[in-house]
């Protein structure tokens, strides 16, 4: 691995801290080096506070060091005011002579003037370095600005069998989850939760597992909570619709919803397809990344319109033998591991 690389990877590493935090900021991470050592490392804060090359900068103790320091970074760095000032500002006023840069911001407000601005002020500006794998370690940010939409990450779990859930007779008389997978990826699953701006289910699986859909089983924030209930009909006392975490509900543009304490509604046109007017509603909103956990109809209509960048499927150890199939993919499995009892496979759109 060349030395470039090296100081890349870790800026990635940094960067991960920033998961859950930073949104709809990027996760930046950014590394100082100089006489052949790191001299100061940061990451991007939690929204409105500074980002990575500012923590970067700040963190270093010997600031003579930064005359002939090399800065490592993730993504360009921005020149623009936003929450915070441009971080250009601070590279120059800093008088770093070199920055390294893993890949463009494609945000309109940046998109190339970060180094631009660096090249006419006579830092040397190197790209082109690990591109592939900060655009993946982006690929949150990089699908908002270049696509118009939030990263969606599709989510379920099936038998040994393939099957979603047993047929309807076969539940319990409560509106409640029926289990497929274990505790430990249960628990997995709430933290992926807390990486996550948004997470959906559609009307069925609110009215028939009354979820919560909150990180409780792990440290960190609860998404926002979505819905879909096109009629207005679910009941008032479930989970989703109790206050506690805001919720929007997604409903046909014409009918008259009831206000509630911490529930937003949003209208869709009866003419719209439901997963395009929902990463329509989400990208005005700033949403950068959204789990779709369900149901069936849910996940296979963002799979039918090709509306999914990440599936995540579990696979518990026992069979159902019938009941409601499993949705099907194309795309490449990127990798498969065992938690706990289940199989765990995550699946990247082609």
């Amino acid at each position: 691995m060349k030395i470039h690389e090296i100081y890349l990877s870790r800026c990635l590493e940094l960067g991960e801290k920033a998961l859950g935090r930073s949104a709809p900021n990027p996760m930046v991470g950014a590394v100082l080096v100089a006489e052949g050592r790191i001299i100061g490392e940061g990451y991007t804060s939690a929204y409105g506070g500074p980002h990575a090359e500012v923590n970067a900068i700040r963190s270093v103790r010997e600031k003579e060091l930064l005359a002939s320091a090399t800065l490592y970074v993730s993504l360009e760095p921005c020149n623009h005011h936003g929450k915070t000032p441009p971080c250009t500002d601070l590279i120059l006023q800093s008088a770093i002579p070199r920055v390294v840069v893993g890949v463009q911001d494609p945000h309109a407000l940046v998109n190339g003037s970060g180094i631009d601005r660096l090249r006419n002020a006579g830092v040397e500006v190197i790209t082109g370095v690990m591109t592939a794998g900060c655009r993946h370690h982006h690929r949150r940010f990089l699908t908002f600005h270049e696509q118009q939409r939030p990263y969606i990450i599709l989510k379920w779990a099936r038998s040994a069998d393939g099957f979603m859930a047993p047929p309807a007779g076969n539940r319990g008389v409560e509106a409640a989850p029926y289990w497929i997978t274990g505790a430990r990826s249960r628990q997995l699953v709430h933290k992926w939760r807390t990486e996550e701006q948004a997470i959906l289910v559609g009307s069925g699986t609110a009215r028939e597992d009354n979820p919560r859909l909150t990180s409780r089983s792990w440290w960190g924030p609860n998404p926002l909570r979505l819905v879909t209930d096109k009629a207005l009909a679910l009941p008032k006392d479930l989970h989703l619709l109790d206050g506690n975490t805001p919720t929007w509900v997604f409903y046909h543009a014409g009918l008259q919803p009831e206000p509630l304490p911490g529930v937003r509604h949003l209208q869709v046109s009866p003419e719209e397809a439901w997963p395009e007017a929902i990463c329509k509603g989400l990208h005005a909103e700033g949403i950068t990344s959204l789990l779709v956990e369900g149901g069936a109809q849910t996940l296979e209509g963002f799979i039918r319109m090709g509306l999914w960048d990440e599936a995540r499927v579990f696979t518990g150890p026992e069979p159902l033998g019938g009941g409601l199939p499993s949705p099907c993919l194309t795309g490449h499995r990127a990798s498969e591991r065992m938690v706990g009892r289940d199989q765990l496979q995550i699946w990247f759109r082609d």
